[in-house]
């Protein structure tokens, strides 16, 4: 075959050997497609409407076919795990994704988000809350995408760099990896505070620790220059979250400050908007004048474009409230609930410059009401894990790893208001692989002694994988 040109033959072993890890060693396949996520680049085909991210997601698709194999070869995945609530709010979540295919108005659209959804979650949430009982793999799932992640960061500040580093080039200077500045941001400000926590940790060695800190100031510079004022706004509130927790703040407290504010927001709600109506400030490669670019909701494009998508999903959520317009489908239907007064010079009507740049509102208007709640009870089960692990914790470094994990978590949360990205593999990866951590050390760690920690899961959970 090489005599004949035919190259193709060298994949061969590869693939064999691939074959092989499926069926004896899916764990590495996991691990390896962590490590790949950050470096596989999105291949899109807009004549046949195909989008995919390669490498990963077919090898993503590999462990779901699996993952379903085994689960009717064994007879069952771990009760233990499907009894804890944030799995019950998960497989909620999907269920009613399913469902709402057979009302969604493209189908096929709709079906093939239902699948891209199961094979991002069954690889990184339910085989890796397996995974991750083995409790070394939990930093090595971190550092594996990490590393990638640092290639990406100085192959995207060298690239700025024979730019100025200006803001108009920053959009486009970390593709093919990342499509744009923000995904790219959101991303760094969840790693953030997870080498945050393994820099501060005294538990580790100086080595480790120092490694962690250099780690942390890379992906600072990045998100710095990365210009993604939502990844900024979400870090600068993850900071005030973890003040929160860490002085122990009650809840009730916490609860009568945000009564506070919604009541000094409704009692000057227009002196509030025609302050935000005056801000002419565009975005900028001025620290600062990027950061009052936020609130310029009068001539800023992005934030104008921003508003105009929400607007749009909620006019779809009106007409369909309780099945919505289906999965996926948002980019597809949009354009003509558009006004005409909130269009901006980024407006299309092609869908091809994003969703509806929110994690809540865009399943408001692809699944209805119950599609938008099932998500915002992930992201309150997920919260009150976290949390709870923190708290009752016997080991430092359990309590510690809980603490980042729910920052980083929080860090996308709150970065979801303003940008969705869950359906790619570059944030779903660690979306559902820090949730998939936070379930594993509440049901097998969070009691634990820091001794206990390599054999609490595989002594409290036998075979039963």
């Amino acid at each position: 075959m090489m005599v004949h040109e035919k190259f193709y033959i060298l994949a061969v072993p590869l693939v064999l050997l691939l074959l092989l890890l499926y069926i004896f060693s899916l764990d590495k396949v996991i691990l390896l497609i962590t490590f790949l996520t950050p470096l596989a680049i999105n291949y899109k085909d807009f004549e046949f409407g195909i989008g995919i991210s390669l490498p990963t997601e077919p090898l993503m698709l590999g462990v779901l076919f699996i993952f379903i194999f085994r689960i009717f070869y064994d007879g069952g995945y771990n009760k233990k795990v499907l009894n804890h609530p944030v799995s019950i709010a998960i497989i909620i979540y999907l269920i009613w994704i399913f469902l709402t295919i057979f009302t969604s108005v493209l189908p096929l659209v709709s079906i093939k988000f239902f699948i891209a959804k199961l094979w991002f979650v069954i690889p990184f949430y339910f085989i890796c809350v397996l995974l991750f009982k083995k409790f070394s793999t939990i930093k090595l799932f971190q550092w594996l995408y990490a590393i990638p992640l640092l290639f990406v960061v100085f192959y995207t500040l060298y690239n700025h760099s024979l730019c100025g580093f200006d803001k108009p080039s920053s959009n486009m200077v970390m593709r093919p990896f990342y499509n744009d500045h923000t995904a790219y941001g959101a991303i760094l400000a969840m790693f953030i505070p997870v080498f945050a926590g393994f820099s501060l940790f005294k538990g580790y060695s100086k080595t480790y620790r120092f490694i962690s800190l250099g780690v942390l100031t890379i992906l600072i510079i990045g998100l710095i220059f990365s210009y993604s004022r939502a990844a900024w706004l979400s870090l600068g509130l993850t900071f005030f979250v973890c003040i929160i927790i860490l002085l122990r703040i009650k809840f009730k407290w916490l609860l009568v400050m945000l009564l506070i504010l919604a009541g000094l927001f409704y009692m000057f709600q227009f002196q509030f908007m025609d302050r935000l109506e005056k801000n002419k400030q565009d975005s900028s490669t001025d620290f600062f004048e990027h950061i009052q670019s936020i609130s310029n909701i009068s001539s800023d494009a992005s934030n104008l474009e921003r508003i105009n998508r929400w607007n749009c999903a909620i006019r779809l959520f009106k007409e369909k409230p309780f099945f919505g317009w289906g999965p996926g489908t948002y980019q597809f239907m949009y354009a003509p609930f558009q006004i005409s007064k909130e269009k901006t010079i980024i407006s299309t009507n092609v869908g091809d410059m994003g969703n509806a740049h929110s994690e809540y509102i865009g399943p408001l208007s692809e699944s209805g009401l119950f599609g938008m709640f099932t998500f915002i009870v992930i992201v309150i089960t997920v919260m009150i894990t976290g949390l709870r692990v923190y708290k009752y914790a016997r080991s430092r470094e359990v309590k510690m790893l809980s603490l980042v994990l729910l920052l980083g978590l929080f860090s996308y949360f709150t970065h979801g208001l303003l940008n969705n990205f869950l359906d790619s593999d570059k944030a779903s990866v660690p979306f559902w692989g820090f949730i998939a951590i936070l379930v594993t050390l509440d049901l097998y760690f969070r009691k634990s002694k820091p001794e206990e920690l390599e054999h609490t899961a595989n002594n409290k959970d036998g075979n039963d994988q």
